[in-house]
């Protein structure tokens, strides 16, 4: 007998304790406010306070996500060529790394959701194996408290029925791509085999704060994080270039406001805007913030920078790759506005994004602009275990070092099947360029092209 999870009931008494093990199928094994692993968890954004979910004891659930891609992905520029020595290899820095038609490295996650007391969760999410740590690294973990039965306050109950408190290492919660994107493992989410240009991504400590009205379906989150991936606990010592002054570490501050309902049974509208800011930081990595790595392996890469390492390793080297990242590591204040539309099987979600900062070594701070919309139909209306997508993303930002603004533009087409629900096929054509880089930048010129297709499993 396969067993999938288990369940683990403990009654304390004052004499004692009773432990009882219970080994439950799958589907027994419920959480409460809690997003699905699975199919069923697409298109879901910030947990429901439906409580639909009756507390029996202590529960563990575990999960995970794997995902295996082969791709046919080509890479060229027009640079002018920059003979440099790096470390003991000596080459062209502006020359493109060639590539083969291959089977990327298989990504995996490890995920446990405990339910430890009514209306009170614990997430624990591990990456088992990815593109940018191909060990086991710990994403994060984190409180989500939906009731308080241990205050046993009638006033306290009412107020969370729509109030959500989320403690701990966790996503941060600026803007909704972050519920739609790719993360190592786990791409059950995602219609398309990557995440935007300009990936919106970061685990830190902190509290989320919600309010959600059922009724009325609008919501408010508020937040506060130390505004780093890696928490600082040694003084700073770097001069911050804009202020003359030893940099400093104050919280980060993020929020958001939106509407998100069911109007009928054909059409669900979700509107968002949100907010990022944080004045200085030790690293602040709210665009560079993923540990797992892009879905396009090593395109736009060049050789000579990664010489002397294996090919494993060329693997964690450029582990961006195809991405686009600001460098606002200093200050960083973003905004960000998204459009859902659900009707029948035809959806689309649109962003808008403008975000400013810089680095500790500038003096002012530089803008970058993200647009992009995605279109999928899934079909047929009964299970909507198929899907169609296009997706359009495009990005312009002020660079250090480059004459003017450059731009990346990208388009990608997809297609996809739910086998079951946990199990899910899905390929795309990606065309992406680059344009407005100096002739002495790698990516002037630059573009590649090709095939991903991708096989993933989540539970």
């Amino acid at each position: 007998m396969k067993i999938k999870y288990l369940t683990i009931v403990a009654a304390i008494t004052l004499s004692g304790i009773s432990f009882t093990p219970l080994i439950t199928h799958a589907q027994d094994a419920q959480m409460q406010f809690y997003r699905p692993n699975d199919k069923s968890g697409i298109n879901v954004f910030e947990t429901s306070k439906k409580d639909t979910v009756k507390f029996t004891g202590l529960k563990v659930k575990i999960g995970g996500g794997f995902t295996l891609a082969y791709q046919t992905l080509k890479a060229s520029n027009t640079a002018t060529p920059v003979i440099k020595t790096v470390g003991t290899s000596t080459g062209d820095v502006n020359s493109i790394t060639p590539l083969y038609n291959g089977f990327n490295l298989p990504m995996a996650n490890l995920i446990f959701d405990v339910q430890l007391a009514d209306g009170i969760r614990l997430n624990l999410t591990s990456y088992l194996s990815t593109r940018h740590h191909e060990d086991t690294w710990v994403k994060g973990g984190y409180l989500q408290i939906d009731k308080m039965p241990f205050l046993h306050s009638p006033l306290v109950d009412d107020i969370m029925k729509n109030v959500t408190f989320v403690v701990g290492q966790s996503d941060v919660d600026y803007g909704d791509q972050h519920f739609r994107r790719s993360d190592g493992g786990n791409t059950i989410y995602n219609p398309f085999i990557e995440n935007y240009v300009m990936d919106e991504f970061a685990t830190e400590i902190g509290m989320h704060v919600y309010y959600k009205c059922q009724k009325t379906g609008l919501f408010a989150m508020g937040g506060i994080t130390d505004g780093e991936l890696n928490a600082v606990t040694i003084a700073p010592t770097k001069i911050d270039a804009a202020t003359g002054q030893v940099n400093k570490f104050p919280p980060a501050f993020l929020g958001k406001l939106g509407y998100d309902k069911q109007l009928n049974p054909d059409f669900r509208l979700r509107v968002s805007g949100s907010f990022y800011t944080v004045n200085s930081a030790n690293s602040n990595t709210l665009f560079g913030g993923d540990r797992s790595g892009s879905n396009y392996f090593n395109v736009m890469s060049n050789p000579t920078t990664a010489a002397g390492t294996s090919l494993t390793q060329a693997v964690d080297y450029n582990a961006f790759s195809g991405r686009f990242n600001p460098g606002f590591s200093e200050e960083n204040h973003s905004f960000m506005g998204n459009l859902f539309l659900k009707y029948k099987g035809l959806e689309f979600f649109g962003t808008i994004e403008n975000a400013r900062g810089r680095a500790i070594t500038e003096t002012s701070n530089r803008s970058a602009k993200q647009y992009a919309g995605d279109l999928v139909y899934r079909f047929p209306a009964e299970t909507e275990n198929f899907w169609i997508g296009y997706r359009y993303d495009t990005v312009n930002a002020t660079i250090t070092g480059n004459s003017s603004n450059v731009t990346v533009n990208r388009s990608a087409a997809s297609a996809g099947w739910f086998l079951t629900k946990n199990i899910m096929m899905k390929g795309e054509y990606v065309s992406q360029q680059y344009k407005g880089y100096d002739a002495t930048n790698l990516f002037n010129g630059g573009k590649f092209s090709g095939l991903v297709i991708q096989a993933a499993i989540s539970f």
